[in-house]
């Protein structure tokens, strides 16, 4: 009798969940909500307005998810016959909850405090508590900061929570709870608030113990006692039986109580079985709105910049290292919402085309180095290896002759130059990369793009079949949880990575890209590095320009 397994993933627009046959893997069925309120970035529902580097979400359409998929996935199959459901989101993505996991945001009191809403991985404003937090931890010497890369990120669960502490005290007051996305969904489905070893080690400085209270009250003496006060319940390993699924959460959804659900775990760690990988040396680029870059090695090694390593924070046995770029598809989107001729709209239309599609159709025809072209991929910051939140966007080179797909094309470009510069750092490291893999939407719709990540890198792109590679890779995590397979890495095999497309370098365009790969570097060195703060300081007046027009309001 076959037994299945579902895997929900919330990404940054939208939530993804499958039904697969737990023994091989198979997809039987997909449903799909885009959230309902989006990105917040702007204002909050009530029309309150955010300033700059603030990128909020509501609780809602996460739960909206849950409603949209889980019924409909039932109705597929014999509900008695589905053994586990598992869940992956962003991360950090964390939200403020009372003792009852009750998110403060919906609360009558916090509506309109901006500090009580879902942070999303890229709410980049605790940017000032990240810089402070690696001041204090290179003063103080902290054994756990080579370990993540040498650099606090904004984007992790420690800014932005000294953040709110700072900026909304009575919200940190209020809170019984800082809790992950993916941790508050297991406690919704299950009743029992655990936490997510995965997300804690990566995001939290978690290391089989956290850093000691003398680190946090020398950020400020309010926040000493923080991990005891807002950062309790179980610690989980991935794989582990969270919980199972509630009489309620049964009733509602369609499926039996006592369904087993697995810990919750980062959208782009589950990518890894999903994509067959079930050991070192195989990189693995997760790549939509932004990347992550996961690798297992044999050791735990210092790698400066990266996201972290922890051991078993991937796959059991292996230290998995975590990098990322903090704007890819962003980018692409970016352009053409806000760049793109009316001509080509209307180009596209009339030919049953997307806006990206005619412009990736028009780059494909330019030769590398053609346009005279060069961007940094930093439109949202610097996760690797830079870890710098204040850093920005660059496109050099622009003559009157310069056309939309040529800046196309070097936005691309520019995502597959960060790419690189992240697999030398680990290898600089002693942390080899053997192959590189590549998951997620983009890699499966647009070929030009992994083209040129082939001919940047010199090395093969081996692109995964998975269409719902977190969603599959969290299904698997939920065989796990259920029993029906021992190990990760096992139930990687049975179920992951059937099928691969493989892009091979073109020599000819490796050795142009290999030259604009040496200016991008020198670019990258001169404006990340300290060479030239013109970025940081036009940032700075944009956002004191943006203070005084909230301030007005």
């Amino acid at each position: 009798m076959p037994r299945y397994t579902i895997g929900v993933d919330f990404g940054s627009l939208s939530g993804r969940a499958v039904l697969v046959n737990a023994s091989d893997g198979r997809e039987i069925a997909s449903a799909q909500l885009n959230y309902p309120h989006g990105v917040m970035d702007r204002s909050l529902p009530s029309g309150i307005p955010l300033p700059p580097d603030w990128a909020l979400q509501h609780p809602q359409d996460y739960l909206d998810v849950l409603d949209a998929t889980l019924p409909e996935l039932a109705r597929h199959v014999d509900p008695a016959d589905i053994v586990g459901i598992g869940l992956d989101c962003t991360s950090s993505t964390v939200l403020p909850v009372d003792a009852q996991g009750t998110p403060l945001c919906l609360t009558d009191r916090f509506r309109d405090t901006p500090h009580a809403w879902v942070m999303m991985w890229k709410h980049h404003a605790a940017q000032e508590q990240a810089r402070r937090m690696t001041r204090i931890a290179e003063e103080r010497r902290e054994p756990w900061l080579p370990l993540y890369g040498g650099k606090v990120n904004a984007e992790w669960y420690f800014p932005k929570l000294l953040q709110v502490l700072e900026e909304a005290p009575e919200v940190y007051a209020a809170m019984a709870h800082y809790v992950e996305m993916t941790d508050w969904l297991v406690w919704r489905l299950t009743g029992r608030q655990t936490r997510s070893a995965g997300c804690l080690g990566y995001k939290a400085f978690h290391a089989g113990q956290f850093p000691d209270n003398a680190f946090f009250r020398a950020l400020n003496p309010a926040f000493g006692n923080v991990v005891e006060e807002k950062v309790s319940g179980p610690i989980l390993p991935l794989g582990e039986c969270a919980g199972t699924l509630t009489e309620e959460a049964a009733r509602r959804y369609g499926l039996r109580p006592g369904i087993a659900v697995a810990t919750g775990n980062i959208d782009a760690h589950v990518c890894v079985p999903a994509a067959g990988i079930d050991g070192p040396g195989k990189l693995l680029a997760i790549i939509g709105t932004s990347t992550c870059h996961i690798l297992m090695g044999k050791r735990t090694l210092p790698v400066p910049g990266m996201s972290g390593v922890v051991r078993d924070g991937v796959l059991p046995g292996w230290a998995g290292y975590e990098a990322g770029q903090s704007c890819v598809g962003d980018s692409f989107h970016w352009f053409e919402r806000t760049c793109v001729p009316a001509a080509y709209e209307q180009e596209a239309a009339s030919r049953g085309l997307s806006v990206q599609a005619l412009l990736t159709e028009k780059a494909a025809r330019l030769r590398p180095g053609e346009s005279g072209l060069l961007a940094l991929d930093w439109w949202n910051g610097n996760r690797s290896v830079l870890a710098d939140a204040d850093l920005t966007g660059l496109l050099l080179g622009m003559t009157l002759q310069t056309t939309p797909e040529e800046i196309y094309r070097a936005l691309l470009e520019s995502t597959a130059y960060g790419a690189r510069v992240i697999l030398e750092n680990y290898r600089d490291s002693g942390v080899p990369v053997e192959a590189f893999h590549a998951s997620g939407g983009i890699p499966q719709k647009n070929a030009l793009a992994m083209q040129i990540y082939a001919d940047v890198l010199q090395m093969p792109v081996r692109i995964s079949s998975a269409a719902q590679g977190p969603a599959l890779g969290s299904a698997i995590f939920a065989a796990v949880a259920a029993g029906f397979y021992p190990t990760a890495a096992e139930a990687a095999r049975a179920m992951g990575g059937k099928d691969e497309t493989v892009c091979y370098p073109q020599p000819e365009n490796a050795a142009i890209y290999d030259r604009l790969y040496q200016e991008f570097k020198a670019l990258h060195d001169l404006f990340g590095r300290g060479g030239s703060d013109v970025m940081k300081r036009l940032k700075a007046l944009r956002n004191m320009s943006g203070k005084a027009e909230n301030d007005h309001e």
